[in-house]
């Protein structure tokens, strides 16, 4: 085995912006042979960063992970780590809200991850890998949220699944984990994340940077011991 094929291997859902953009590029410098899905990015940015491992799929389609599952073990014979940062938000009280807008939470932010794992679930187990999924800080507390009701009742049925696969994953040596991002502005975040951006209690709204850099500890044989867990990482938001 050489240098190049002993590198781990990564594979970033929703990596065309954002924190899932973050993690990948992080994970890049720091040695691993990424690999990035998109469906509304600009490729050719992405070609640049990640040459030869860009993938576009919905990840809520089997088919989709199965062939982008397939395509990455083609370029580099193995998968150590994923990290699904797909998920959509939306805001607002269930009062406004169909069921169309219900169940497209639940499609983006669970439905994806569940087809995620059992498409990577057998070459993680191969190489005792780990797996990060995005959910939203305050989601343990199991509080009313009027400002987001359908999308934190997604969040915490992720939350649900995550723990539930950590469990079944666990004696492969498999690691599920979650982390939690509180307000984390950006290009497309919405309107009330970049109002609320000053009331952070440790005085500044999140960064990408901060989800990626605990994004790759977790991946890290670092946090081997560590499965089924949520960390809030938002600066005390949602305390």
């Amino acid at each position: 085995m050489n240098e190049q094929t002993a590198r781990p291997v990564a594979l970033v859902t929703g990596a065309g912006r954002g924190i899932g953009l973050e993690t990948a590029i992080d994970l890049s410098r720091r040695g691993w042979r990424t690999h990035v899905v998109w469906r509304n990015s600009n490729r050719e940015e992405l070609e640049q960063r990640f040459p030869g491992r860009v993938h576009r799929g919905d990840i809520t389609s089997e088919d989709d992970c199965r062939r982008i599952v397939a395509a990455v073990l083609e370029v580099d014979g193995r998968l150590d780590g994923v990290v699904h940062a797909v998920g959509e938000y939306m805001a607002g009280p269930l009062e406004g809200l169909g069921a169309d807008d219900l169940r497209h939470m639940l499609e983006s932010n669970t439905l994806s991850a569940f087809t995620l794992i059992r498409s990577v679930r057998a070459q993680l187990r191969t190489y005792r890998g780990a797996c990060i999924f995005f959910g939203a800080a305050g989601v343990e507390g199991l509080r009313a949220r009027g400002d987001a009701a359908a999308y934190i009742m997604a969040k915490t049925a992720l939350l649900s699944l995550v723990r539930s696969v950590a469990k079944e994953e666990a004696p492969f040596g498999v690691r599920i984990n979650m982390l939690s991002p509180g307000l984390v502005p950006h290009e497309h975040s919405s309107e009330d994340t970049k109002a609320l951006a000053g009331s952070v209690p440790a005085g500044r709204p999140g960064r990408g940077a901060d989800l990626a850099h605990a994004a790759v500890w977790l991946l890290s044989s670092e946090a081997e011991h560590v499965t089924g867990q949520n960390m809030d990482v938002a600066g005390g938001w949602m305390l």
